[in-house]
């Protein structure tokens, strides 16, 4: 995509946000209609995911299960306007939080937040910012068009309070230092395949699947205080739910592994309360234990 094309579709966003988010959601659900029709590959990842993870499912059902997630991931493209342009104080009406958000800014040791890929993940992003004090970071994959990488870097850090650590060879390093400096709080997306390195094989639906050790090695090397957070998006014009959890007294432990496979099970367990809202077009199996086919072809 060329950056001429990229200024359209942020002008774009930049006017769908101006209309009531109930205009918007009806708009953001046909145009996930429109993805589900044209982008193939995506929907057959979307479907094989589902066949992997709800094998007890019937074909109709799960098939039904992708047509509504195209239908929430249309409207997280879109309403990605209302948090990039949108006023603080329509955000604030939008965005309903529950639970302590303010544990980061209290806590005597930095919090990691573990937040993973529901569809209103940047909602939790824009939480951070307006509700509580706290400094935050976050990794940051950077994007292939300047014009979009710009904005999203823009529109992540506009309230301010916060700080993003680009993904690169030097791993977390830049971060950790930031955490020691600041008492940063880590805004960590713990549950994306990232190959074999640093990872355990931990299962997810009872799929092996490549599963990050850093977020257990960071927490107990830094002594953090892990606290679950769950984002979603609520039906038509009523904005977005953020749940920040009670911060888990069992985790981390000494076992990585044993911690990554629990992480995946509580993830599960959120899967489960809205199965359409993960981020089911991402190849979460994509690596394999050595040997082991691929699960994509």
């Amino acid at each position: 995509m060329g950056r001429m094309m990229a200024r359209l579709l942020l002008g774009l966003l930049w006017w769908l946000q101006w209309l009531p988010l109930s205009v918007q959601a009806a708009v953001g659900r046909s145009f996930g209609a429109l993805l589900y029709r044209v982008g193939g590959s995506r929907r057959r990842i979307a479907r094989r995911n589902l066949e992997l993870c709800f094998p007890e499912m019937g074909t109709a059902e799960r098939e039904a299960l992708v047509r509504d997630h195209f239908g929430w991931l249309g409207r997280s493209l879109l309403e990605r306007g209302l948090l990039w342009y949108a006023r603080p104080e329509r955000l604030k009406r939008l965005i309903h939080v529950e639970g302590d958000i303010g544990l980061a800014a209290r806590s005597a040791q930095p919090v990691m937040w573990l937040v993973p890929h529901f569809m209103a993940l940047d909602v939790a992003g824009v939480a951070t910012q307006l509700f509580q004090t706290q400094w935050v970071g976050s990794i940051y994959q950077a994007q292939s068009n300047p014009v979009f990488d710009t904005a999203m870097r823009r529109g992540r850090l506009r309230f301010g309070g916060g700080e993003v650590f680009e993904r690169h060879d030097q791993g977390a390093l830049p971060l950790v230092r930031a955490i020691r400096k600041r008492r940063m709080a880590f805004f960590n997306l713990p549950d994306m395949d990232f190959g074999r390195k640093e990872t355990v094989f931990a299962p997810f639906f009872g799929v092996p699947a490549s599963t990050l050790l850093a977020p257990s090695k960071m927490a107990r090397s830094l002594k953090m205080v892990v606290q679950p957070v769950v984002a979603e998006m609520l039906p038509g014009g009523q904005g977005w739910r953020v749940r920040f959890g009670e911060p888990w007294t069992h985790w981390p432990t000494d076992d990585a592994a044993a911690d990554a496979a629990t992480m995946n099970a509580w993830i599960e367990t959120e899967i489960r309360r809205m199965p359409a809202q993960y981020l089911w077009v991402h190849r979460r199996f994509k690596t394999r234990p050595e040997g082991e086919a691929g699960l994509y072809q």
